[in-house]
């Protein structure tokens, strides 16, 4: 089998995928937008397009971070999991998984929540990537553990039809019924009902419970798909631990990804791609896509050993938590701005630009220090 990678040997392509995504969101998004501000021209507002979430529907370049993201948290579970899959005593996986959960949850809470705030009227208690991809990892990673492969497959598929059709045919207090506008679909009532002053943005006025007539992201009927993004990273990921030919590895993953995008999109025509409140349409789009960047990866990477000049990505990727919360919780502009403030009046609206890429590189910096000693932040 030309070019077959070794089994036990570590799956570089996801490493370094997982990096390019990690430097998307801590570098490039900190870098663009003050840029864009700076320059100021309908050309380069064109460009940053692929840069900006879409505001409900559609599908941009840029939501495509956050399915990544939990698509990739299933490609690395067959790895790490088949030797538990048959195993009697399953406590220790349920502990790992346990603790996985509670820690991303409780990093979430630090990122978005307001944890680090004290103030008890500022916590929201589910807001976050990293909480998102905490239920979609509990479900895949015990669909893994338990069943067989053709039942967690019916189980994603079947997680994607309620998904639907309760947002289309239920309906409670004016909200759903196939309504899928910002304020009518089921899923932002769900929210508001469950999540209560503990919704992201919610405040407390007069003893009543205000909510933002911006923050459009929904949770609670959006974790069934979460958890359906994570299982179909787990299928690439199974299939790549397969032993199959490695060419033949890559012809499913191109072509599964084809074949999801074609159908999220054709969906979309009945139920609109929207990820803010996660469709099964968008799913499949977002899925489709992250299985054609996989197989891409996978090719480049290796099978062909395309791996000189990407261990930068390397640096993002072993440490992808750490880099998450380093530029959601740690502003290092402060140190630029000691550095740099005399060059403000010089600079003028490009001043905020150098402060980014300061912030940028500094998290660069640790990582790097931190991959150097061999330092990897695992929950």
């Amino acid at each position: 089998m030309k070019n077959q990678p070794p089994l036990t040997q570590r799956l570089e392509s996801l490493d370094i995928l997982r990096g390019f995504d990690l430097f998307c969101l801590v570098t490039l998004e900190i870098v663009l937008h003050p840029l864009q501000r700076a320059v100021n021209t309908p050309w380069f507002d064109s460009f940053m397009w692929g840069f900006s979430h879409v505001q409900w529907e559609g599908f941009s370049t840029w939501d495509l971070v956050m399915p990544l993201f939990l698509f990739m948290s299933g490609v690395s579970m067959p790895f790490a999991f088949s030797r538990f899959k048959n195993h009697p005593n399953k406590k220790t996986v349920y502990w790992r998984i346990f603790k996985r959960v509670l820690l991303l949850w409780i990093f979430g809470m630090m990122c978005q929540g307001n944890l680090l705030a004290l103030d008890p009227d500022r916590i929201y208690l589910y807001s976050n990537t990293l909480q998102s991809i905490a239920v979609g990892y509990a479900i895949a990673a015990l669909l893994f553990l338990h069943f067989r492969t053709s039942v967690q497959i019916g189980v994603a598929i079947a997680f994607l039809l309620v998904s639907w059709l309760v947002m289309e045919f239920v309906t409670v207090q004016g909200y759903g019924g196939g309504d899928y506008t910002p304020d009518g679909n089921l899923a932002e009532w769900m929210d508001r009902t469950v999540l209560g002053r503990f919704r992201d943005q919610a405040t407390v006025v007069d003893g009543e419970v205000v909510f933002s007539a911006h923050y459009r992201y929904t949770w609670i009927w959006s974790s069934l798909n979460f958890g359906v993004t994570v299982l179909s990273g787990l299928f690439a990921g199974q299939l790549i631990k397969n032993k199959l030919e490695a060419k033949l590895k890559i012809k499913w993953l191109l072509g599964i990804g084809v074949a999801l995008v074609v159908l999220g999109w054709l969906w979309g025509l009945q139920l609109p791609v929207i990820k803010k409140i996660w469709t099964s349409s968008m799913v499949l789009v977002s899925s489709g896509y992250c299985f054609l960047l996989m197989g891409l990866f996978y090719y480049w990477i290796d099978y062909k050993g395309h791996q000189k000049n990407l261990t930068w990505l390397k640096v993002y990727g072993m440490n992808s938590i750490a880099a998450y919360l380093l530029a959601s919780i740690i502003n290092f502009r402060c140190i630029g701005e000691s550095l740099f403030y005399g060059l403000q009046p010089w600079l003028g609206n490009y001043y905020p630009v150098l402060l980014a890429v300061c912030n940028a590189g500094i998290i660069y910096f640790i990582l790097w220090i931190l991959y150097k000693r061999n330092i990897f932040l695992k929950v």
